[in-house]
């Protein structure tokens, strides 16, 4: 079957929805009630410029599933940030919490803006509007946004400020803020890490050892940068990283701890000591291990014949087309899907809710121990869910997913388990 190239974010999410409903047989109304997200909300964002100007931006918060508990997702500031591109992102969401099995829906917002030359004050109050804005459908036990694309911690306590202004107190409103204000230790490099968790276990069933391969990352942001660590630091040989500035090379591996403090002095790892500037496309390099770390769709029918990597790890939300997900499957190629290999920001995510709720904090060592418990059992789930339908690791992840949603939907009374299809 060829797969269209033109694709939106949303349809290309329910393509692998699709395949996975068609292990589960579900009939067609069920189809369409999970796709179907639960609330759209559409907002205007007017902010004042620091000097006078009045622009206005449109912002989103999409409600995707809420069977198996609250809403989740991050908030992202990026000018692709449109209604069809946080509809797919929410709808990965519900299927990633199922993955994890962590007691959440899915969620996602976002404000379709560039916010690269904003000063503080006006990020912050881009960031206060959109909360007013959006107020009345987030909470602790309704919808619980986090750090995306273009925000941080910093961004989350705006949030969280803005929020107990008009609701009273609620810490658990968000997650991935500032350890001082109820934040969980480990939440920072909690996605990046759990990649690397996810990859150890790919590595191990193979038979193969870390000190053996080489892995290339594309991204040196917060999931990148802390993959890059917990990759160097397991013994793996990064030998290349890139962000929105180019990219960089060392074949003997590079120094990680080193290049991020020579990140945090330039804001770039362009020009960093001991490395190569990279002139080719980092993501065919000839490495064992390649890690879309940035944005979506980076892999797809221009380039993935290029691909040399035989394990795609995916850090980044949808980095591979479902065009090109379908040649690299048929040449043999392992992926960790995104639903799987970056759930571990929205596990520690759920960490921090937990700490906020009990109005206890966990240790370090409690957080790390729990994420590997936690993605070491969502690897082995999927993992058996493709030996048992002898299907690819992401049609199988999201097998997993859309049984449970779908199993908790029926008990809900949502679906009808004489009309809902069966569990596979």
């Amino acid at each position: 079957m060829t797969i269209s190239e033109d694709l939106t974010p949303f349809e290309a999410v329910n393509h692998f929805f699709d395949s996975a409903a068609d292990v589960l047989e579900l009939p067609d109304s069920t189809r369409r009630a999970l796709r179907t997200p639960q609330r759209e909300v559409r907002v205007e964002v007017s902010l004042q410029r620091d000097g006078g100007e009045l622009e206005t931006f449109v912002g989103y918060r999409v409600q995707h599933d809420n069977s198996r508990g609250p809403y989740k997702g991050g908030i992202r500031y990026h000018p692709s940030a449109d209604l069809d591109e946080v509809r797919a992102l929410a709808s990965l969401m519900t299927w990633k919490t199922a993955v994890a099995e962590l007691p959440y829906g899915g969620a996602k917002g976002g404000i379709g803006v560039d916010t690269g030359d904003f000063s503080t004050n006006e990020l912050e109050n881009l960031t206060r509007r959109y909360t007013r804005a959006i107020s009345d459908v987030i909470g602790p036990t309704r919808d619980i946004p986090a750090p995306d694309v273009a925000t941080d911690a910093q961004v989350m306590a705006w949030i969280l400020d803005e929020f107990e202004e008009l609701k009273g107190h609620a810490p658990a409103v968000v997650t991935g803020k500032p350890l001082a204000l109820g934040g969980s230790s480990g939440r920072e490099q909690a996605t990046g890490t759990g990649c690397v968790i996810c990859l150890d276990q790919l590595v191990n069933d193979l038979g193969r050892s870390p000190n053996d391969m080489t892995v290339a990352i594309q991204g040196f942001g917060n999931v990148g940068s802390w993959a890059a660590r917990r990759a160097a630091a397991t013994g793996y040989r990064v030998v290349a990283v890139s962000d929105v500035n180019g990219a960089i090379i060392d074949e003997d591996g590079l120094d990680i701890a080193a290049l991020v403090d020579h990140v945090d002095r330039t804001g770039s790892v362009v020009d960093f000591d001991a490395s190569s500037e990279l002139d080719d496309d980092l993501l065919t390099l000839d490495v064992d291990v390649l890690m879309p770390a940035a944005l979506g769709e980076v892999i797809n029918h221009t380039n993935v014949d290029r691909i040399q990597a035989d394990i795609i790890v995916e850090g980044a939300n949808h980095p591979t087309t479902p065009a090109a997900d379908a040649a690299l499957n048929e040449r043999g190629t392992h992926i960790i899907p995104d639903v799987l290999a970056n759930a571990g920001g929205v596990t520690v995510s759920y960490f921090e809710w937990v700490q906020n709720i009990q109005h206890f904090r966990w240790s370090d060592d409690r957080v790390m121990s729990e994420l590997e418990s936690v993605l070491t059992n969502a690897y082995r789930t999927v993992n058996d869910a493709a030996r048992k339908h002898d299907i690819s690791p992401r049609v199988a992840a999201f097998v997993v997913g859309v049984r449970r949603v779908t199993e908790a939907n029926q008990l809900r009374g949502r679906l009808h388990p004489d009309r809902g299809g069966h569990a596979g």
